[in-house]
């Protein structure tokens, strides 16, 4: 029987499921990179500080961890399919807040529908990252998963894009004006609703059908945590996503601050086709090399890389420091995908509560950006990015020796 990277040892194949789970994937990059924008768009159109400006990823961050068990439990009851296009539902729901946030101007009317936002991609976090890692051969899980989230970071250049292109659309003079903000979001609204109503007509299928290793029973979470590799992949996910969630969101402040010639428009250019292009290129070219190379050894030396160049970034030497800070998103590119394929490796039951688990530390994300902010507006933007170098270097200790399947 011939197997390959979207067929299993049974014979069955996915390429169909595998590539609707990718451009969700995509979505969800277009929508958390769209963050970005926002963060300087409300600093100066609402005039917030940027510690303020930090509740952008905190209502979203939050939004995925205290849905992340309810999600869990209803996939669990609905099935993975009926719970993917419930949280798309809810998506389009939050994305359409805008509207009214946009006539408004109202900053909590944002947050709520971010909130919402994040609740509805929770959904989906939890079903289709495990789902990835099933849909082939079992030695090409990790290389499922990096290529699946490869298209997660084409979502991250096209938000930037779209976003300081339409969001920045009558200069910087003029961010008081909202009559363009809801319509990245009616585009993400729109795209979503479509694939939803195909998934409806075309179900995804479960974990079960597609593993036969893989129990009915899940397991429970005492004995989840017994698990020492995962309590480590908890740890290097959290400060993963505190990491890259505060490069992301201070980028167009530390450029534009760093280099006074360049505009916030210039500077979300230069963070999608520059930063987030190269987080395209590393996922791409990183499922690639998993081919070769074992996914904690590269997670390792891209942590490494990673930690060097914040370092560079916290130096604050002009044009270098601005470089340093782009050349780190191709690093951070397989570090998502990578952390949780090692993070339920040989888990078997309880893969999909240690899935949930996983999901629910994307919650760094939430915290980190109010604490750079802070750390910004009593020192200065480069001091502030020391959290994310402390976080790379917690992810290095998991790729050298935390990855290793004990109890």
């Amino acid at each position: 029987m011939k197997v390959s990277l979207f067929t299993t040892e049974s014979g069955k194949t996915y390429v169909l499921p595998f590539f609707l789970i990718a451009s969700l994937f995509l979505l969800s990059g277009y929508t958390n990179s769209l963050l970005d924008v926002l963060n300087k768009y409300f600093q100066e159109g609402l005039n917030i500080s940027r510690a303020q400006s930090g509740l952008v990823q905190f209502a979203l961050y939050s939004g995925y961890f205290l849905m992340a068990l309810p999600a869990g439990m209803l996939l669990k009851k609905w099935g993975y399919n009926k719970g993917i296009v419930t949280g798309l539902f809810v998506l389009v729901a939050g994305s359409l807040l805008f509207i009214p946030g946009a006539y408004y101007k109202s900053f909590y009317i944002f947050l709520v529908a971010l909130f919402i936002i994040a609740c509805g991609f929770t959904f989906f976090e939890t079903a289709a990252n495990p789902l990835a890692t099933f849909l082939g051969s079992k030695p090409g899980a990790e290389r499922r998963i990096n290529l699946a989230q490869s298209f997660n970071g084409v979502g991250w250049i096209l938000g930037p894009l779209l976003g300081g292109l339409i969001i920045f659309s009558e200069g910087d003079s003029e961010v008081t004006n909202f009559n363009n903000l809801p319509i990245p979001f009616i585009i993400l609204s729109s795209l979503v609703l479509l694939i939803a109503i195909f998934l409806i007509k075309n179900p995804l299928p479960n974990i079960q059908s597609v593993s036969q290793d893989l129990p009915a029973s899940d397991g429970n979470y005492k004995s989840i945590f017994k698990r020492r590799h995962f309590i480590w992949a908890v740890a290097a996910q959290f400060f993963y996503t505190a990491s890259q969630t505060g490069v992301n969101s201070f980028f167009i402040n530390y450029a534009t601050e760093t280099d006074t010639a360049i505009s916030n428009q210039q500077a979300a250019v230069l963070l999608s086709f520059g930063g987030m292009g190269l987080f395209v290129l590393g996922r791409f070219t990183g499922s690639y090399f998993l081919k070769w190379v074992k996914a904690h050894n590269l997670l390792a030396f891209y942590a490494a890389a990673s930690a060097l160049l914040m370092a560079v970034v916290i130096i604050g030497i002009g044009k270098i420091s601005i470089i340093a800070l782009i050349l780190t998103y191709f690093f951070m590119s397989i570090m998502y995908p990578t952390i949780f394929a090692l993070g339920i490796k040989d888990m078997g039951v309880q893969v999909p509560k240690a899935s949930s688990i996983l999901v629910m530390a994307i919650v760094g994300g939430a915290l980190c950006p109010m604490l750079m902010g802070y750390i910004a507006d009593i020192s200065s933007m480069p001091v502030g990015f020391s959290i994310p170098l402390a976080g790379f270097t917690i992810i290095l200790l998991f790729g050298l020796f935390g990855y290793r399947v004990k109890s």
